[in-house]
């Protein structure tokens, strides 16, 4: 396939780039050469202001691929397919769908003044997916698909993806480990502060739970791990553990100390049997320096290089955040997604390169975007483990729908005997079991 153009800029290679391993196993050639393409004979498409011909599919463009200033831009909502899309411009696609993907995928919106939410994190109540209620969904993927099916009317020989037309589901479980154990291996002091708490509240049952645990007649109501090995067992299951490897506890760093050997031997054992990933701690977005030494602490104690992230309370900024991983190693992120409600942040249930708009270059970080995470669905959603149940089902669903990538975050926290989270356990157990037969790794 051949696209023509008036320029190619490093917007349009990087949109073009995406949406070519999406849709098709063809070869995409830009050009600026108005006479290669007159004289190309296969599938073409005229991203101009001008149609020049009957054998093209015209795609009249939008300002923004071809700019390299960061402003705000006009973006107006209309519904086509049955979905919402914006960038309308007309052609034989009703938008810019390439200019509308690179505004959603880039997060352009981010680099804009915003409001920040409590912890300091972009709002989501600030983005578009938002206001015009499509996060619940992957529109990137929704539009691609519509797309593929108009080339293919005007070009019958147009090489599709030849997943088309299949229905595949690729699955990759996550689990962060932010608190491996709630009462085990604390030391006295924090023993000794968390028995005070209880007992100055009145929480009597709490108090019997933590001395049970401390003087090893009782189970820690964290600890789940062996429960989650039988069930990737069981279930051939393929996860990725992100640990919080902080070297002192903070306000939301409250994971057992890497030295500690109960917790180092934790980690051998599920960098032994699984992939793992840094989840690097909040005191590390005021210290940069320390993502690097996070990184080294978990790859001493496992004997892995550690290329893999994701942000611990889904913390992050546009661009400080993801430059520092990548100065620090980091070729994998999964924090492509809210701390704070449910969806699709990008709008895309695939697997992306990081665009940094303010150097107007792509990356070699690779995100991976998650749709789901149970503490949103508990914390911030007020979510019942059976409202969380519809949730899932409804994110694999469309997922499936697309052949797109369907990535959760659970904890060990909700995965144990804690009753704060009774039925969590049983919703996640239940609806590994309800999808484990369609996926692909």
């Amino acid at each position: 396939m051949i696209v023509f153009t008036h320029t190619i800029t490093p917007r349009l290679q990087y949109i073009f780039d995406f949406i070519k391993k999406e849709i098709s196993t063809e070869t995409i050639q830009l050009t600026v050469d108005p006479e290669k393409f007159k004289n190309y004979s296969g599938p073409k498409i005229n991203y101009s202001h001008e149609k020049t011909g009957v054998d093209q599919f015209w795609i009249k463009p939008h300002q923004l691929l071809f700019e390299k200033e960061i402003r705000e831009q006009i973006v107006n909502c209309f519904v086509t397919n049955n979905h919402k899309a914006f960038f309308k411009t007309g052609g034989d696609f009703e938008f810019d769908i390439f200019a509308a993907c690179f505004y959603l995928l880039t997060r352009y919106e981010e680099y804009l003044p915003h409001k920040k939410d409590m912890y300091g994190r972009y709002a989501h109540e600030n983005s578009l997916a938002y206001h015009e209620n499509f996060l619940h969904l992957p529109l990137i993927n929704l539009w691609l698909g519509e797309f593929k099916k108009e080339l293919h009317k005007k070009f019958s020989n147009f090489k599709i993806d030849p997943t088309s037309g299949k229905t595949i589901l690729r699955f990759i479980p996550t689990y962060d480990v932010d608190i491996a154990f709630s009462y085990k291996h604390k030391g006295w002091m924090r023993t000794a502060g968390g028995l005070f708490n209880t007992l100055i509240h009145g929480q009597l049952a709490k108090t019997r739970e933590r001395l049970k645990v401390v003087f090893g007649t009782g189970k820690d109501p964290f600890d789940s791990f062996s429960w989650m090995d039988e069930l990737n067992n069981r279930n051939d299951l393929h996860p990725i553990y992100f640990f919080n490897v902080a070297s002192k506890v903070g306000s939301y760093d409250k994971n057992i100390s890497p030295t500690k050997k109960h917790m180092q031997g934790l980690i051998r054992h599920h960098s032994k049997h699984y992939e793992i990933g840094i989840h690097p701690s909040w005191q590390s977005g005021d210290e940069p320096a320390l993502i690097k030494k996070e990184i080294q602490t978990l790859e001493n104690i496992s004997g892995k290089k550690i290329t893999t992230s994701r942000q611990h309370y889904i913390w992050f900024t546009m661009p400080g955040t993801f430059r520092q991983l990548i100065d620090a190693g980091i070729q994998y992120d999964f924090s492509m997604g809210y701390g704070s409600i449910n969806g699709f942040r990008a709008s895309v249930a695939s697997s992306f390169y990081w665009y940094d708009l303010e150097k107007e270059e792509q990356s070699n970080l690779l995100l991976f975007p998650f749709c789901f995470m149970e503490a949103n669905s508990f914390f911030e959603q007020k979510f019942t483990p059976q409202q969380a149940l519809e949730e899932l089902r409804h994110y694999y669903s469309i997922i499936k729908s697309v052949n797109g990538l369907l990535i959760t975050i659970w904890h060990n926290t909700f995965l144990g005997a804690d009753q704060l989270y009774a039925g969590w356990r049983e919703v996640y157990e239940g609806w590994i079991s309800e999808v484990i037969m369609n996926y692909e790794l």
